[in-house]
């Protein structure tokens, strides 16, 4: 198993161990994944190919599903409001 891959699953292991904390901690604990997730798909990416990416991208999404229907539901905001 490659490096990025295992930092991949570290990754969702710390994921899953943010879900214990107190309500109030988890939209900063969800920023920090995000900024540390980004990254990390692009080097699971680079080192395994497309695929991998993708299946990492996909799993990052489900974990951190509010962040992403809460950034849909501001573009789709921003995109209905420039109409006239």
């Amino acid at each position: 198993m490659s490096l990025s891959l295992i930092l991949a699953c570290l990754w969702v292991v710390l994921a899953s161990l943010v879900t214990v904390l107190p309500g109030r901690l988890h939209w900063p604990a969800a920023y920090g994944l995000t900024l540390l997730g980004i990254p990390l798909v692009g080097y699971v990416t680079f080192e395994n190919g497309p695929f991998w990416g993708l299946l990492a991208l996909a799993g990052g999404v489900s974990v951190l599903r509010w962040p992403v229907i809460y950034l849909a539901r501001w573009c789709m905001g921003k995109l209905h409001a420039k109409r006239p």
